[in-house]
């Protein structure tokens, strides 16, 4: 069995993954490489969780990696050329164009996220400087209190009575 270098199995992989994604038997041709050895290539790509698009396992619905994979694969595909790929790869259009509208939809909900996140922070940073701007008044107010009290106690050490003695 022959060890092909990480530089080579990289260049092969290059033409099976996007943008190109070539088909397993045009590129085992080309390259002479078996396709079954391409296939374990393939599979552990997907292990690694590089999305491949167009394998389908039985049952399997698609990750979202995967979904993302072929909206962006058909993405530049004309009608006739999304139908071709659809019935090589075993999906509906209409999937595709779900998978599209979601993907659009997430992008919009993203944005609207950043955007609210973006005024609680404005929010968050007018409640601050309203606290800040309160506890400078308290402190201003402390030290005003403050410094009429030892006034006070030296007012009566200086007299040596009791303010409040003089009411009674």
């Amino acid at each position: 069995m022959p060890r092909y270098s990480e530089e080579r199995k990289a260049a092969v992989l290059k033409k099976l993954l996007p943008p190109q994604n070539r088909s397993v038997v045009s590129v085992a041709a080309e390259e002479g490489i078996s396709g079954v050895t391409l296939c374990s290539w393939l599979k552990q790509c997907r292990q690694r969780g590089v999305p491949v698009p167009g394998y389908r396992n039985a049952g399997d619905d698609g990750s979202p990696e995967s979904k993302l994979a072929v909206v962006i694969e058909t993405a530049s595909m004309s009608e006739a050329e999304l139908s071709a790929y659809c019935r090589q790869k075993g999906l509906y259009p209409e999937q595709v164009q779900r998978w599209k509208e979601a993907c659009l939809h997430g992008t919009g909900l993203q944005e609207g996220q950043g955007k609210a996140a973006q005024k609680q922070q404005r929010d968050a940073r007018k409640t601050i400087k309203k606290l800040q701007a309160e506890v400078r008044r308290k402190d201003r107010v402390l030290a005003e209190t403050t410094s009429l009290l030892v006034l006070s106690k030296k007012l009566e050490a200086l007299y040596g009575e009791d303010p409040d003695s003089e009411d009674s």
